[in-house]
């Protein structure tokens, strides 16, 4: 595949978050990438203490204009992901903007990180400024949290679930949803496709991924979904992974060009996140029969008050449970075929609107 991804996120200099979890998959599957750093970190939050700092929004146009002056911003796709403020991320709106303006064809694949489990972990200024680039992006892939944000429509049922995948196609003209997870409620569970729904017995220990993908305004989306089993423990950098093997594995062509080449109802997202979904969960699985080998001071649980009198308690169960991206090149390079966990339409996802 052939192809230059400009991507413009976090760096860190230890383990597999931001860039260095998207940059190395993209290549592994044949794209140059040209790195932006929004942050120059000596690791992830989570290990309770960093050094580093973050990229002004006069340093990113700085690179930006240098890279214009010398022809080198010259990207078939784009990749953005944590944006630390809102003058930062108008800097890299504007970026996005006069690319787009270059190239109609520019696939933008908008990762909006602002949070999760119900908190921010950005300045709430840069709503405003994800709502204004919503418009100019090919995909977006906002966690449940993120959608909640963007819409300002609580995920509490289905009805409300309908009214922010019509908000974000129809008010903010996004064309292709990817929502990386969903925790399955029972208003979730019961109304899925019986062939992806879990027993219920185990709907608490997955995760559900739906994508919605629009071809023209005056017909309803196409609704893909698939459960994802939870893995015990807590995992960095997994979304940003995620989005690079879904830009890495969307072929508009398909759909533009080649519909015959598409099995009847999926659609170029749909088979993107399924590639994506199948791979990021292969990964951690492997990440995660890597920490169950470690020794055990290496494998304690979290105990908020333990960690706090004996920080490295929290380091070296972070640093264990790191991204085993380079040892999966052969995952990230793989063709699945028939284990593909693909996603499957959810035929009566509209019905009752």
């Amino acid at each position: 595949m052939e192809g230059r991804v400009l991507s413009i996120q976090s760096h860190v200099a230890f383990g597999y978050v931001g860039g260095k979890a998207a940059a190395f998959p993209l290549q592994c599957l044949g794209y140059d990438v040209d790195l932006v750093n929004t942050v120059n970190f000596s690791n992830h939050a989570g290990y309770g203490r960093s050094g580093g700092s973050k990229t002004s929004a006069a340093e990113l146009e700085s690179i930006f204009e240098a890279m214009e002056f010398n022809e080198l911003l010259c990207p078939t796709r784009v990749l953005t992901g944590y944006i630390p403020n809102a003058e930062a991320l108008a800097a890299v709106a504007r970026l996005v903007e006069k690319l787009r303006k270059q190239n109609p064809e520019l696939i933008y694949l908008l990762d909006p990180v602002m949070g999760d489990a119900g908190r921010l972990y950005v300045s709430a200024d840069v709503i405003p400024v994800y709502r204004s680039l919503l418009p100019l992006s090919t995909i977006i892939t906002p966690n449940w949290f993120e959608v909640e944000t963007l819409t300002g429509i609580s995920l509490t049922d289905l009805h409300s679930l309908r009214l922010a995948l019509t908000k974000l196609h129809k008010d903010f003209g996004v064309p292709n949803v990817a929502i990386s997870s969903i925790p399955l409620a029972p208003w979730l569970s019961e109304t899925l496709p019986n062939a992806i729904r879990p027993p219920a017995v185990s709907e608490s220990e997955h995760l559900l991924c739906i994508t919605s993908s629009v071809s023209n305004e005056n017909s309803p989306s196409e609704v893909h979904v698939q459960c994802v089993p939870l893995l015990p423990g807590y995992f960095s950098g997994v979304g940003d992974l995620f989005s690079s093997l879904v830009l890495a594995h969307y072929k508009p062509s398909l759909e533009a060009s080649l519909p015959e080449v598409l099995p009847p109802f999926r659609t170029s997202l749909s088979e993107a996140v399924s590639q994506a979904l199948t791979k990021t969960h292969a990964v951690l699985c492997k990440t995660f029969e890597y920490s169950e080998r470690l020794p055990e001071e290496e494998r304690l649980v979290t105990d908020d008050e333990k960690d706090a009198v004996e920080p490295i308690r929290k380091v070296r169960r972070m640093r264990g449970r790191e991204l085993r991206l380079v040892q999966s090149i052969d995952i990230i390079r793989s063709d699945f075929g028939d284990a593909t966990r693909r996603l499957e339409r959810w035929s009566g996802f509209w019905e009752k609107l």
